[in-house]
């Protein structure tokens, strides 16, 4: 089962109420350390949609932030993409609070080998 994480709440309780909402790079990489597995996802992407059934299919409830429901989703958007080097912004995927990337990385660690051990290091699998 996955964790949504409901617009209000998934930025309301990390940034303090101020003027300046800070470095949207920084609200990332707060987000992502919060939880073992966190995607950040549109909900209408079929590759977002295969990367939360790839997890959930592991026994991996990861910690989603559907950005097209959030009203600040286009900033986080864009500071993904500048994280990436300016390829698709979604998904991406941070185990452990490591980015580990795009798609296309998650499907390469995990044909690889190398996504197993991450999830348990993390504490998101106990395989």
């Amino acid at each position: 089962m996955m964790h949504y994480q409901q617009p209000e709440a998934s930025w309301g309780y990390y940034v303090p109420v101020r003027m300046s909402m800070g470095d949207p790079l920084e609200r990332v990489a707060r987000l992502a350390a919060k939880s073992a597995v966190v995607i950040f996802s549109v909900s209408s992407c079929c590759m977002c949609h295969a990367v939360k059934r790839l997890f959930c299919g592991m026994g991996v409830n990861p910690t989603v932030y559907e950005l097209d429901q959030d009203p600040r989703g286009k900033e986080i958007e864009r500071a993904l993409m500048r994280l990436l080097g300016n390829s698709p912004a979604v998904p991406v995927v941070f185990i452990g609070g490591k980015l580990i990337g795009t798609m296309d990385r998650v499907m390469a660690s995990h044909i690889n080998g190398s996504l197993v051990p991450l999830l348990k290091e993390a504490g998101a699998l106990w395989l």
